[in-house]
């Protein structure tokens, strides 16, 4: 009976708590009834837990081995997860405190009890340190991404998914074996339209990198604050992106007149550099960064110095790169070195259109963020009476939040009145006004996601399409 048990917490262990799998077995544990959310499943899954962990201690029955059998593994999981969630709350304290501080990086006494802790039921000592680190890097994941990424439509829990995985792998099981210093040769992708919320994502993934703990200073080496750095690789001339990427010496050209320190240079081994934009950049600029990519150094301008680069490689734009590659505006070589994950961010229209509360969850949080608390001003009815169900806000969440401003300032919004007519009949616009004949509303749907994602396997996947098929579609129209 101990046995399955313990093999159902160690499951739920490397479940992604973003993920429909991980309540399915919270309930399976606990006996819950259908429909239980996770929350409310935690409480009795951890006295059970707890129950049968002190059970385990007073008969002198643990063992840890992490490469013993695998029911003797599942108990060491079941500890580890039993030690996680009894200092949890702290570790979340610290995340609020971290923030405030800034740069420096803050005590964290209960750490080292944490750490003490794991050592007490038989865990090394140097292992229990790394533990201490991945649970308050699994805190810092988790905060970010349902902090900055809300919504409760299906693509949006998706994507919250999808970035778990981006930084715990898979199989989080993978992760703490093998790869949790080993991220930094994992690079990403984020896709989608302008405003949908791709910093956001890259933030989370960026601010939830693994993080030693030093338990003589009781202290994580470094603050999470500082691990993210960005650059939007759009707003600067081609003259200058080199030296903001990687940096000049005194003296390297006209105007160098004193030594200035590139995104590379300013990037935390533990954090991760976010290349905002990368579609805009030129094929000179492409094969720097291949190279950096390639060889893990840099070297500033008008140095012969090599420069070791630790972080991660995050990259976004809203253009197609299938488009860019075949007009040979992005190089493949590139590409590669790039998409070790390819992350879509949905758009606004999309989310909306499979939750009807989206938007309403989306007013109310931005609201909240903007005024520092609930507030009763009739955002969402002005926004429903005046732009209507049907708007296709081609801005995005980033055109919501300004809304949501004007609405503040001005009590109105009519929405963005620089679209373009054609573009605002979209597939749901158009298939209420039965307009389309059913090939035309293939041909339009194949397009509008074709825009969405830039890839024709991606819509063939999502239309249930032959991807020649997809193809014919979007250049037919």
């Amino acid at each position: 009976m101990n046995s399955a048990f313990f093999m159902m917490i160690a499951e739920a262990a490397f479940s992604n708590p973003f993920s429909d799998r991980r309540v399915e077995v919270d309930r399976r544990i606990v006996g819950a009834r259908e429909g239980a959310g996770w929350h409310e499943m935690l409480a009795p899954l951890l006295g059970q837990l707890e129950k049968r962990i002190d059970e385990f201690v007073a008969a002198n029955a643990v063992i840890i081995d992490p490469d013993g059998d695998e029911e003797t593994r599942a108990i060491g999981v079941s500890i580890l997860f039993h030690v996680f969630h009894r200092y949890m709350l702290q570790f979340d304290q610290l995340i609020e405190e971290q923030i405030e501080a800034g740069e420096d990086s803050c005590r964290a006494p209960f750490a080292a009890a944490c750490l003490e802790d794991l050592v007490s039921f038989g865990f090394d000592r140097k292992e229990s340190c790394r533990y201490v680190a991945i649970f308050y890097q699994v805190r810092r994941a988790y905060f970010f991404i349902s902090k900055e990424l809300v919504g409760d439509s299906p693509c949006m829990k998706r994507l919250r998914a999808r970035l778990w995985d981006n930084i715990f792998t898979h199989d989080i099981g993978w992760y703490e074996r093998s790869l949790w210093n080993r991220m930094e040769d994992f690079s990403t992708l984020l896709l989608g339209e302008t405003g949908t919320g791709k910093g956001a994502a890259a933030a989370a993934i960026g601010r939830s990198g693994f993080i030693p703990f030093n338990p003589h200073t009781q202290k994580f080496e470094e603050s999470f604050t500082r691990a993210f750095v960005s650059i939007n690789l759009s707003q600067y001339p081609e003259s200058l992106i080199e030296s903001e990427l990687f940096g000049h010496r005194k003296g390297a050209f006209t105007g160098a007149i004193e030594r200035h320190e590139g995104v590379f240079s300013r990037c935390s081994p533990y954090g991760a550099i976010f290349l905002d934009e990368i579609g805009d950049v030129s094929i000179p600029v492409q094969i720097k960064l291949l190279q950096v990519l390639q060889e893990r150094t840099f070297s500033p301008v008008g140095s012969h110095d090599k420069v070791r680069f630790a972080g991660r490689v995050i990259a976004a734009t809203n253009k197609s790169l299938d488009i860019l590659r075949h007009e040979g505006k992005f190089r493949d070589d590139f590409y590669y070195r790039l998409c070790s994950d390819l992350i879509t961010v949905p758009p606004l229209r999309a989310r909306i259109l499979e939750d009807g509360g989206e938007l309403e969850s989306l007013v109310t949080h931005i609201t909240h963020r903007i005024c520092g608390g609930p507030v009763k001003i009739p955002v969402l009815k002005i926004l429903k009476e005046q732009v209507g169900r049907c708007y296709a806000w081609p801005g995005n969440v980033r055109e919501l939040e300004q809304a949501i401003r004007r609405i503040m300032l001005t009590g109105s919004y009519a929405g963005d009145t620089a679209l373009d007519p054609e573009k605002e009949d979209s597939v749901e616009r158009v298939m209420t006004s039965g307009t389309l004949s059913a090939r035309e509303l293939v041909e339009k749907y194949c397009c509008e996601l074709y825009e969405r994602f830039g890839n024709y396997g991606e819509v063939a996947r999502r239309t249930g399409l032959d991807w020649r098929t997809v193809k014919k579609n979007v250049q037919n129209k």
